[in-house]
């Protein structure tokens, strides 16, 4: 995706001396954005205006979704200040006006609420879910990026729909209770 070009360019040459991603190689960054815009697949955005991103990293999901979906705000929370001056560096290179970045933890922030929660790779899913708790409304949507463990890590207390891609497991919650 010629979008993205930029993106690969500049994580690839800044993850070399800063370590922001496990990325080694354009494959692995493309695999990493493919994963990233899998959620245009599963969630109907246009209801979704404010989206908040928790543990953004190097991009992913977060930044990846910004740059693909300019009508929706952004805000992306990472407390590592090498992964946020990169994310800042993507933000300026994109020009993106819908995006808010917060160099701190989640849990500092003040709470708004949002249409749509992310995150992925960032902690288990019931933890997750006592972060984001302040920015949950009564019509937020999560989407968590989980790997396989993420059965173990569902319950009653949600309404839920698991969506298998590969190793990937997209954790949709529909509803919190």
């Amino acid at each position: 995706m010629r979008e993205f070009d930029k993106f690969c360019e500049l994580l690839l040459k800044y993850n070399k001396v800063h370590r922001l991603s496990g990325v080694k190689n354009i494959e692995d960054v493309q695999k990493n954005i493919d994963d990233s815009l899998y959620a245009i697949n599963i969630l109907e955005f246009e209801n979704i205006k404010k989206v908040v991103d928790i543990g953004t990293g190097a991009g992913f999901p977060g930044m990846i979704l910004a740059i693909a979906l300019r009508d929706v705000h952004f805000t992306l929370v990472e407390p590592l200040h090498k992964r946020s001056a990169f994310l800042h560096l993507i933000k300026s290179t994109y020009c993106l006006q819908n995006v808010d970045i917060i160099s701190d933890r989640i849990e500092n922030i003040r709470a708004f609420k949002a249409d749509l929660i992310t995150s992925r790779a960032v902690s288990k899913t019931g933890f997750l879910l006592d972060l984001a708790k302040d920015f949950i409304g009564k019509k937020t949507q999560l989407l968590f990026f989980k790997g396989e463990n993420v059965f173990d890590e569902v319950d009653d207390s949600m309404r839920y729909e698991i969506i298998n891609r590969g190793k990937r497991n997209y954790l949709w919650i529909k509803e919190v209770r």
